[in-house]
């Protein structure tokens, strides 16, 4: 069985500063104690690494000018030519995650995520390229501001995470050096001790990816929403499917988000149809899944009319 090459992705748009935190990581002997490493760069800035900083001469670069350059095939040649024990890369903010990860030859396993980002700059990209900072967010363990200036209001940046992750670690770098940890505390805004776990309109969408995130937490739960529901010929007797289309970052990504229901008027019921649900729910298999999911047992179902927002969102 091959061995395992753990892969560290930084991420982040041109001169955010990704090229600085990759010299430094290689310079601290916390993390490079001499091992092999396959430094791939897939975008020219400004800075450069400079090899003769490092305790060790153990880094080969290699430099992916175009995209259609990261194929499996170079890779694996990559990989043979190197023989690394360890492989960074400095990713090109303008590609998405997604076409790296699937052309990782499969010993190569993503060790950590890092998105650098320029708290400057941010918010620009945040208007004119969501899909892409929504990218960069959404699988990143650490999102590390630099260059905040020294009376930053972090909130807007912690918010603009939040929108995408709930999990991600963040850190803020000041222009005087000060390094500062997010100990920002973000409630949910419903209560999942509850009798009876309202979700508002507006909360779908995170109750949605909270539920995906922690299933036992809602396990045996009893839930309210407002859904909209999707039934057909092909479904099972006794049984609809409830939920909302999200968006997770802009309308070429909205995504029907719903659950099985077992409830025995479900026939009564067709796609399109917004309902006010009460139901338990569960975690296990279901008539209508491949495999253990969670779903519902209505309680009561009510016929109602689409939100104001008929398609739920993070933001």
């Amino acid at each position: 069985m091959q061995e395992e090459i753990p892969l560290y992705l930084l991420t982040g748009f041109l001169e955010a500063g990704k090229t600085t935190f990759i010299q430094q990581t290689l310079e601290d002997e916390r993390f490079n104690s001499g091992e092999k490493t396959l430094l791939l760069l897939c975008e020219e800035g400004e800075e450069e690494i400079d090899l003769s900083r490092l305790p060790y001469q153990n880094v080969t670069i290699r430099v992916i000018e175009d995209q259609a350059e990261l194929t499996k095939k170079r890779l694996r040649e990559l990989i043979h030519e190197v023989k690394p024990e360890q492989i960074m890369v400095e990713y090109n903010g303008m590609w998405m995650i997604r076409d790296l990860v699937d052309v990782l030859p499969p010993e190569v396993v993503i060790g950590q995520e890092i998105c650098v980002v320029d708290a400057t700059t941010i918010m620009a990209y945040n208007a004119n390229m969501r899909q892409l900072v929504y990218d960069k967010f959404n699988t990143a363990e650490l999102v590390f501001f630099n260059r905040c200036p020294d009376k930053q209001d972090i909130m807007p940046l912690h918010q603009l995470v939040r929108a995408v992750s709930r999990s991600a670690n963040i850190s803020y770098e000041y222009q005087s050096g000060y390094l500062q940890y997010d100990e920002i505390e973000d409630p949910l805004p419903f209560d999942t001790e509850a009798d009876v776990i309202e979700i508002e309109d507006r909360d779908y969408a995170l109750w949605f990816r909270d539920l995906m995130d922690d299933m036992k937490k809602y396990a045996g739960k009893t839930i309210k929403f407002k859904g909209v529901v999707a039934h057909d010929a092909s479904t099972p007797e006794g049984v609809f499917v409830v939920g909302r289309h999200v968006m997770t970052c802009c309308a070429e990504d909205i995504q029907y988000c719903g659950l099985a229901c077992d409830w025995k008027g479900a026939g009564t019921l067709k796609t399109n149809d917004w309902v006010i649900l009460t139901a338990k729910l569960s975690v296990g298999k279901h008539r209508l899944y491949s495999s253990k999911g969670p779903y519902f047992t209505a309680l009561e179902v009510v016929r109602t009319s689409a939100p104001d927002q008929p398609v739920a969102s993070f933001f």
